[in-house]
């Protein structure tokens, strides 16, 4: 089979490696790629016709990565052009695409969320403001790259908050309305699954790290980190998520592809944070990196209504995933910098995953805020977090952040 995969971050690369050693794939494409996925894929330029691209290179199956060309209805696309892709349809996308539609369908289907309010100008926004408790959340309706979610501690700040929003400073066109939400306590937890309209496989739980500072201090990011361990949920808590979360909206929707629920585990119970409608990143690369079966074939059979023939088979060690960001990450990042001691990072045991990184000159160079995703496993969590970052310590470019404490919160589990 020959399998193509469209984008360049690191959960891209993350499934390009995993796809280039599946049996069953004899040959990986990556749309637009990066410098690491060069290793395992043929890397393609940019085109604004993925169909023809899939056409022209016989493509067996298409793995979206990015939520921006699922929202737009790439999945469509291909499914009315007769070709196998890993999405939903723009439609069901929008469970990502517009916060407002996501907690509409929630509460349409009853799934535990936090109590909301919904503003599309910055006087309703405050008025609204009355009704709930400090510190609470402020969501951007649209599309803001993991940037768009923000806790205020007091009104003032909520309020300066909102006018940066309405403004377009803070995230664009994305900020045109707001959703208001309750805080939660508890913690975080990213639960996935694959989907094939009637039946959803659930993948190993992981858990994010958004924040950019040690102990999940300072602003949201893209996510500096993640962990999967089976040790997250307990068997009795992923059937329960799976029941009351995972499909309803799969039956109310139809849903294919990944569909992934951010939550928070409160005194509650489970409760979704959002909806994405694809893998995570970087949980991406902590869950194929720790995928032991044929990853190929399980995504075919999603997109031919056959899931239950072909489960993903996991290996048992957790694994841990360590993001270093460029200098300025979350805010505006200088690029260019050289980056060294790559080779050095595999000889400690480690996969690195790239997702902003180019090449100038035979030199590896930053391109983006999150630069690579320094992965690996080890038999206890302890192990693979020594391993992580004993890599990590082995690579080297100006300006380099990354956070300390990726996946210790898990330890108490052990």
């Amino acid at each position: 089979m020959r399998v193509l995969v469209i984008g360049s971050g690191g959960r891209e690369h993350a499934l390009a490696w995993h796809l280039a050693h599946c049996p069953s794939v004899r040959k990986v494409f990556a749309c637009p790629g990066n410098p690491g996925m060069s290793d395992v894929a043929d890397c393609l330029p940019p085109t604004g016709d993925y169909l023809a691209l899939a056409e022209r290179l016989n493509i067996g199956l298409t793995v979206v990565g990015p939520e921006v060309p699922l929202v737009a209805g790439i999945a469509d696309q291909f499914r009315a052009g007769g070709r196998k892709i890993i999405g939903p349809s723009a439609e069901a996308a929008r469970l990502e695409g517009s916060k407002v539609f996501s907690k509409q369908m929630m509460q349409q289907c009853g799934i535990p969320t936090a109590r909301y309010a919904v503003a599309e100008d910055y006087e309703s926004a405050a008025r609204e403001l009355a009704r709930f408790t400090f510190p609470v959340v402020l969501k951007a309706d649209g599309l803001a790259a993991g940037k768009g979610v923000v806790i205020s501690p007091d009104r003032a700040h909520a309020e300066n908050t909102l006018q940066h929003l309405f403004s377009g400073q803070l995230v664009g066109a994305a900020g045109q309305r707001v959703v208001i939400e309750e805080f939660l306590q508890g913690e975080e937890v990213s639960f996935i699954a694959l989907c094939d309209g009637q039946y959803a496989e659930v993948l190993e739980p992981t858990q994010d790290h958004k924040a950019v500072c040690d102990g999940d201090t300072g602003p949201n990011t893209g996510g500096m980190g993640a962990y999967c361990d089976s040790r997250i949920l307990t068997p009795e808590q992923t059937s329960q998520i799976l029941d009351t979360v995972i499909y309803p909206i799969l039956h109310q929707t139809g849903f294919t592809g990944f569909l992934y629920a951010g939550l928070m585990m409160t005194a509650d119970g489970a409760k979704v944070l959002e909806f994405n409608v694809r893998l995570g990143d970087p949980e991406a690369q902590a869950l194929l990196y720790r995928a032991k079966s044929d990853l190929a074939q399980t995504l075919l059979a999603s997109t031919e209504g056959r899931l239950k023939e072909a489960p993903i088979k996991w290996k048992p060690d957790p694994v841990v995933c360590v993001v270093m960001s460029a200098h300025g990450y979350p805010g505006k990042v200088r690029t260019g910098d050289i980056i060294t001691g790559l080779p050095d990072a595999s000889a400690a045991g480690a996969t690195v995953f790239h997702a902003g990184t180019t090449l100038e000159a035979s030199r590896l160079r930053t391109a983006g805020g999150r630069v690579l995703g320094v992965t690996a496993s080890g038999a206890t969590l302890q192990s693979a977090i020594e391993k992580s970052y004993r890599a990590v310590e082995r690579i080297h470019f100006d300006g380099a952040h990354y956070r300390k404490d990726i996946a210790r919160k898990g330890l108490k589990r052990w």
